[in-house]
């Protein structure tokens, strides 16, 4: 049970608002190594302002985060990021003008202490090129290594931003809105990504997403937000049949 596991993210009563809009109140959960959990509620509920705490982007008014039970309230986006929290987002973010292979490489640069860039003067790095093969014939996904990323579909940019996260070797991955704009066969390779990252890995994912049948088949615990408030968290059994999580979807039967 997670239960008896050290949680490797742990929010302890975040508060966060933006000019008298609170965004966060008193939220309180933990990702656990190798476990999926979903970060769900309405639009404006703060999901993505609750990632923008986790990985540093926002600091929080109040509150704590703690990554693997050592607080990090206070540190920086990048150093979250080398201490091994993951980051995607609802639109890739690549460098421009420059080819799969060198943005896939920037990201793995960050999971190694000596780094891949240093390796272009000499100095000894992991097999950047053994990994990402291993990775890419678990996923039967290839890609041409010298295509202008830009020259990519939307669907293929969006798993190769979670496939260059996981190549930094990271503990937590934050992931948001990742089936956006994806097809079917997409949605398919990105809950394989999810799971290998998970169950191979032994990594923590925290997935914000509006498909709640993804959310549902894909997660083992979720946390429900509403109007910044940790409303629900639970199995997706629990969820689903939560009086106050059906309401905050769907409205009272006594609203208009």
């Amino acid at each position: 049970m997670a239960e008896n596991r050290t949680p490797i993210l742990r929010l302890d009563k975040i508060c966060k608002s933006f000019g008298g809009v609170v965004t966060a109140k008193d939220v309180t959960f933990c990702v656990y190594p190798g476990e999926i959990k979903g970060l769900i509620g309405p639009n404006g509920a703060g999901k993505t302002t609750m990632m923008n705490m986790i990985s540093g982007i926002y600091t929080a008014d109040s509150g704590d985060v703690y990554f693997n039970e050592k607080k990090i309230t206070d540190k920086p986006d990048y150093a979250r990021a080398r201490m091994g929290i993951g980051r995607t987002f609802q639109t890739p973010r690549f460098l421009q003008r420059s080819s799969v292979r060198d943005n896939l490489m920037i990201g793995a640069d960050l999971g190694n202490k000596i780094g891949y860039l240093s390796g272009f003067f000499g100095r000894k790095s992991t097999n950047f090129y053994q990994e990402l093969k291993e990775m890419m014939d678990i996923l039967h996904f290839s890609f041409n290594w010298d295509d202008d990323i830009n020259s990519l579909p939307f669907g293929q940019r969006k798993l190769l931003e979670i496939v260059r996260s996981l190549l930094s070797h990271p503990k937590v991955i934050l992931v948001d809105e990742p089936a956006a704009g994806l097809n079917n066969k997409e949605i398919e390779y990105l809950m394989d990504i999810l799971r290998m990252a998970a169950k191979k890995m032994n990594i923590g994912v925290l997935v914000i997403e509006h498909s709640m049948d993804m959310i549902m088949d894909l997660c083992e615990t979720i946390a429900v937000l509403n109007f910044g408030e940790l409303i629900a968290d639970g199995t997706p059994a629990e969820i689903s049949n939560n009086t106050a999580v059906i309401e905050a979807y769907l409205g009272r039967e006594d609203d208009d």
